[in-house]
């Protein structure tokens, strides 16, 4: 009877019903009598200001997509007062919230999250009630129901005189908005007591104590939705105070973090101490700010803080280097990517990378009401852009969001002043989140690590079971206008989660769940992280398999139409062989796409699988190429996988799905002692495109793939890039302590050379470049000496403290 619910659990229902039209909301015990009417009518405005928030603007009901989501909207509501029954326990007969042994086990929690379901049915009818073209619009029958509601919810369960439960955020976050919004909305109908009354169940739970200290459930986007709730408390209640407290326990949100929860100078977003988060908790906590910054604008309280420039400044530098083409990453998106297909409150849901990524764009739209006029022009043309690249799931047929954000999303579409930006192209690399994306003209790339700052993986409340690999250098790409279903089409229930794109692992069974929740498993390594001049890339994962004995040196070098693959010191004692998965394409449901190998066509049918010795090039149509510089022994299989939500996310669905798909992996053995590979990877690459890449020897050259240190040159871009996990020398390069280096020359007679710590422990560096150099044109404060002439000598002074960022030298080739 019962089912998991956490916030995950909340947003599933938001999104699935009307509740996804609303925001949050809270009150105060106080009568609005009690106020000077001046005060009671700024109150008035905010609460009108709410309301249009909750309900949006701007759209007609008689026009679709609205006509028939108003029409959606009236159905369930019918649905849901036609079953609503109250009773002891319940206010639904598939909602008991009463919980005969409480406390906080999966048991409790679930018990919690009907109580909080229960708000979010009511706050369903309230819109229904208050949205024009529902066909209950101001139905009076409909008006009693929720007041009904509403009163059984309070007598039993939602009061001053109530234990908490379960979950927390049911109770202070989850209940209490749906709960506040349905006072917004109802306001008129609902006596000075019952007013009193609910908020002093607010107070109960969401008591001032709740925003004190800035940790544990109360930082990032968890304090963001605390203060919407004691924002919406002070302007139902008429409580000046609440609302004042509200705007300034946002503060501590808005600066830079230097670790656990919140934004960090290199565009990290963490939520839960260690989980990159920027998906999923921070498109709550954007969509938030927004909400609350848009309320309070012009008010007594509103947000003036010189700090909230960083979250506007954020947009750019945290948000959109993990939106394309409409979608959101997955590998900023912790537990969220088990969340595809779930039974909701009233319907199944999906969610995949698209549908996270249209509310984003739409928080964007609403955030940027706060903005400067320059910043929101931007903004609009970046959103516009996303929204008319998004074939795979135009964001107008979008069924999980609420009237509100799409209403948003179709006035920047039908805005003819606005013009739709491009996909910007470039690296961005996270340091503070073991993340990058790299991003070309036709493609974009993701690569998801982790270190000791940085888990695995999260799973919490049943969810993301076998997300164990995700952070063993997983690489995601997408096409500009291909592959962009790529991970959105059952693919986290039917790949085969130990052969993930990208990852080097050992094939040791792993129960489910593996390595603790909320992140709680973390590397013990240090050497994560790269080198990037901001278009090209050379980045380095120390590896270390989750419960696991494996070790593995591995380095990507992100180049404009090919990623080079490096392994190296690839060993493990588990007893169990240990591959690397060169790729594992999601095919689809039909898996017909033509397979190449050095010109040889492949068989489309499955099952097949072949061992391809001294392969030197492979193709799959339609999605790229892959070369093996040298020729490899590459292991290739075409299989038909079923798996169900369920199987990675215990409220998932459990209809079985199958895909098609075509791995390449390299086998290392079992119990290797030093593998190693070496590929490229080349997005969107034809077939010819690949061949020739492979014919032309000369294009790159492996300086070293070794356990102590890998690197390449690509003569042709003037690239040259290093992973010196201990100090050497590799080609033109010497290094006296561990570090990554990258070098991009100039066609204008200057160099480029790019220096990080990944290990964010070197108090001293020398690094020597055997190339000719006139002079050092700009240097940071780290270089305290340059030596130039026949060779360039670099000296550099405490890195340790750089936390892993790249220092840019700008030289003049001699």
């Amino acid at each position: 009877m019962t089912t998991r619910w956490s916030r995950r659990g909340f947003l599933t229902a938001s999104t699935g019903t009307a509740v996804a039209l609303g925001l949050s909301g809270q009150a105060s015990a106080e009568p609005p009598c009690a106020v000077p009417a001046a005060e009671a009518d700024e109150f008035t405005t905010l609460r009108a200001k709410w309301r249009t928030l909750i309900l949006g603007e701007g759209f007609s009901p008689t026009s679709e997509p609205f006509k028939s989501r108003l029409a959606e909207l009236g159905n369930t509501a019918g649905q849901l007062r036609s079953s609503m029954a109250p009773a002891a326990g319940s206010l639904w007969p598939d909602l008991g919230y009463a919980d005969p042994e409480p406390d906080t086990d999966q048991e409790s929690y679930g018990y919690s999250g009907n109580m909080n379901t229960s708000y979010n049915r009511l706050n369903t009818l309230a819109q229904a009630y208050s949205q024009q073209g529902t066909g209950l619009t101001g139905d009076t029958g409909l008006r009693d129901a929720i007041l009904t509601g509403l009163d059984h919810l309070h007598s039993e369960v939602y009061n001053a005189g109530q234990a908490r439960y379960g979950n927390w955020y049911s109770w202070q976050i989850g209940a209490p908005q749906s709960l506040l919004d349905v006072c917004v909305l109802m306001y008129d109908h609902l006596s000075a007591d019952r007013i009193a009354d609910y908020l002093a169940a607010v107070d109960h739970f969401v008591p001032d104590s709740a925003v004190a200290d800035y940790t544990g459930t109360s930082t990032g986007a968890n304090r963001v939705d605390l203060c919407r709730v004691l924002a919406l408390r002070g302007i139902v209640g008429a409580n000046s105070a609440k609302v004042a407290l509200a705007r300034d326990a946002l503060s501590p949100v808005f600066p830079y973090v230097t670790s656990g929860d919140g934004l960090y100078t290199d565009g990290s977003f963490i939520q839960h101490t260690t989980v990159p988060y920027t998906g999923s908790y921070g498109s709550v906590l954007l969509g938030g700010l927004g909400s609350l910054f848009a309320l309070l604008a012009g008010s007594s309280w509103e947000v003036t803080d010189a700090n909230r420039q960083i979250v506007l400044d954020a947009v750019e530098r945290a948000w959109a280097p993990f939106l394309y083409n409409g979608l959101v990453m997955d590998g900023v998106s912790g537990r969220a990517i088990s969340r595809g297909l779930s039974a909701s409150d009233t319907k199944q849901i999906q969610q995949d990378d698209h549908l996270r990524g249209h509310p984003i764009l739409a928080s964007i739209v609403l955030l940027g009401q706060s903005a400067s006029a320059t910043e929101n022009a931007r903004w609009r043309g970046l959103v516009k852009g996303w929204l008319q690249r998004d074939y795979y799931s135009p964001p107008m047929s979008n069924q999980t969001i609420g009237l509100t954000a799409l209403a948003r999303l179709r006035s920047v579409l039908d805005d003819t002043s606005i013009t739709s930006i491009a996909e910007p192209t470039g690296h961005r690399l996270f340091p503070n989140m073991a993340r990058a994306t790299h991003r070309r003209p036709g493609w974009a790339a993701s690569l998801s690590m982790a270190d000791r700052r940085v888990t695995y993986y999260e799973t919490g409340n049943g969810e993301n079971l076998r997300g164990w690999h995700t952070g063993s250098g997983m690489l995601y790409w997408w096409g500009d206008t291909f592959g962009n279903g790529q991970y959105s089409d059952a693919f986290w229930p039917t790949v085969d989660p130990y052969r993930l794109p990208g990852t080097t692992t050992s094939r040791k069974t792993l129960a489910d769940a593996a390595g603790g929740d909320w992140g709680a498993s973390l590397p013990d390594v240090n050497w994560v992280g790269g080198a990037t001049d901001g278009q090209r890339a050379a980045i380095g994962q120390y590896l270390k398999g989750l419960q696991s004995t494996l070790l593995a040196k591995k380095s990507w070098f992100f180049l404009d139409d090919t990623v080079v693959c490096l392994g190296a010191g690839i060993k493990c004692t588990d007893g169990t062989a240990v591959e690397t998965t060169v790729e594992n394409r999601n095919l689809g449901p039909t898996g017909g796409a033509p397979f190449v190998v050095d010109g040889t066509a492949k068989p489309a049918s499955h099952p097949w699988s072949e061992t391809l010795t001294g392969a030197t090039w492979a193709h799959i149509g339609g999605h790229g190429g892959y070369v093996f510089p040298g020729g490899a022994t590459v292991k290739a299989l075409r299989d038909a996988r079923d798996g169900r939500w369920s199987d990675i996310n215990k409220g998932g669905s459990t209809t079985v799905l199958n895909r098609k798909y075509l791995t390449l992996y390299v086998d290392h053995g079992t119990n290797p002692t030093d593998g190693r590979y070496a590929y490229l990877l080349m997005p969107g690459a034809t077939a010819a495109q690949t061949q020739a890449r492979a014919a032309a020897t000369t294009w790159l050259t492996v300086l070293a793939n070794t356990n102590d240190q890998q690197g390449v040159a690509v003569p042709s871009l003037g690239f040259t890039g290093v992973s010196f996990w201990f100090g050497g020398t590799v080609g033109p390069l010497v290094a006296s302590n561990p570090c990554c280096v990258m070098i991009s020359e100039k066609s204008d007679g200057t160099a480029v050379i790019c220096v990080s710590d990944p290990m964010r422990m070197q108090t001293g560096l020398t690094l020597t470049w055997n190339r000719a150099v006139s002079a050092v044109v700009s240097k940071p404060s780290t270089v305290t000496a340059a030596t130039t002439g026949s060779s360039l000598r670099l000296t550099f002074g405490d890195l340790s403290t750089t936390k892993g960022a790249t220092q840019k030298i700008t030289v003049r080739l001699g």
